[in-house]
């Protein structure tokens, strides 16, 4: 515990979490794609956007409080949905929906999760979205719904900037999959680790709940690599998606969107929310920071649709910029995974408290003291207001 107390920053957390993963399996969450110019652009981006604080303003209580898809959350600050959570904690998603219960705020269940959706929703009351792709089998595609709607899932998010995977370099250098196909480096990687693998061989069998039936973890129909070119269906367009919203017929979501124009599709089709987010960096390289993208979006539909944004955020003043411009939540990925491979649900507890404090403490020295308050002329752009 003496060594999570000493984590202040996303910065500690990664360090630490660098410490107790085996390599292979640290990279797979500390990458990006091809040259990863984009991971690293999502977070350099934010200094290029600068907070202009209010004085004087009286400012006594902070209500982070906000509203998104007919979910009321504590803090505009919600656990993005992540694959393959119990190789980073043999806990995995039992630890993160517990430490967003705590906190108030949401968390998102992947298909590729490793408990299933029904158990956390069992387990939690915090609000849950349930992350799905879209298969080129559309009777499972009405099946992942199906079984969303049964266990009480308000609110459902399809990924579509996943239509086949980013191309990770370092999980080709380590020979990183599942099931697992390590090259030499790789197996050198979990033999100087064996508290970890102490875990992963006596804990509870690993499994992918949500797909149990479709992915053989043995390695025989098919695995996580292969499962993106032979499962999912890269022809999805958006007539696909209406039909999906239409049959959900609830609070959903498009997680990956990118552009003015694909936004003003999303609301065309129904949707009741965006996600402006690249994957964090992970599937296409050479696209903007989701931060420059943010503003054209959501002058397009951002009085129409909720518009939530991810990728990159490392900091309290990271999401404050991010709602200044207008977005009504901010997902993070990396930022509470490094906690978890840390130290369980304590250590991604820890990161939630921190980035409270940090909301808390940089609403006051904006001199604001709710989230509706803040607006893009408490920023300015390279020098400039906007």
């Amino acid at each position: 515990m003496s060594r999570l107390t000493k984590c202040h920053n996303f910065q500690d957390f990664r360090k630490l979490a660098q410490s107790k993963l085996p390599g292979p399996i640290f990279n797979y969450i500390d990458g990006g794609s091809d040259d990863e110019a984009t991971y690293r652009r999502n977070t350099s981006a934010f200094e290029d956007v600068n907070l202009v604080p209010n004085v004087l303003t009286g400012v006594k209580d902070i209500d982070l409080s906000v509203t998104v898809m007919g979910q009321k959350l504590d803090m505009p600050v919600y656990c993005s949905p992540t694959a393959l959570q119990r190789l980073f904690h043999y806990k995995g998603e039992r630890a993160v929906a517990a430490a967003a219960e705590k906190f108030g705020t949401m968390f998102g269940v992947s298909s590729l999760g490793t408990v299933s959706l029904e158990e956390i929703a069992k387990q939690v009351d915090t609000p849950q979205v349930y992350q799905f792709y879209f298969h080129k089998d559309r009777g499972l595609n009405r099946a992942m719904l199906d079984r969303a709607k049964e266990a009480g899932i308000k609110v459902m998010m399809l990924t579509v900037d996943s239509i086949t995977g980013g191309n990770r370099e370092r999980d080709l250098r380590t020979g990183f999959s599942i099931p697992f196909r390590l090259t030499v480096g790789g197996v050198v990687q979990f033999m100087i680790k064996p508290a970890w693998g102490l875990n992963y061989v006596f804990r509870e069998k690993f499994s992918l709940p949500q797909l149990d039936q479709h992915v053989d973890m043995g390695g025989g129909a098919t695995s996580i690599g292969n499962y993106f070119t032979e499962m999912l269906d890269p022809s999805m367009n958006w007539n696909d998606v209406a039909e999906m919203v239409k049959y959900w017929d609830g609070e959903f979501c498009l997680k990956g969107v990118m552009s003015r124009e694909d936004a003003r599709r999303a609301v065309d089709i129904g949707c009741t929310g965006i996600v402006v987010s690249n994957h964090g960096g992970r599937q296409l390289d050479g696209t903007g920071s989701t931060l420059e993208h943010l503003a054209e979006i959501v002058d397009e539909v951002g009085k129409e649709i909720d518009v939530l944004f991810d990728s990159g955020v490392q900091r309290g003043t990271h999401v404050l910029k991010a709602l200044s411009i207008g977005a009504k939540a901010v997902g993070i990925g990396r930022m509470y995974l490094y906690p978890l491979a840390a130290s369980g649900q304590a250590g991604v507890e820890r990161a939630l408290g921190l980035m409270r404090e940090e909301l808390e403490r940089d609403m006051r020295l904006m001199g604001k003291t709710s989230i509706s308050q803040l607006s893009r002329s408490n920023l300015m752009f390279n020098g400039k207001h906007k």
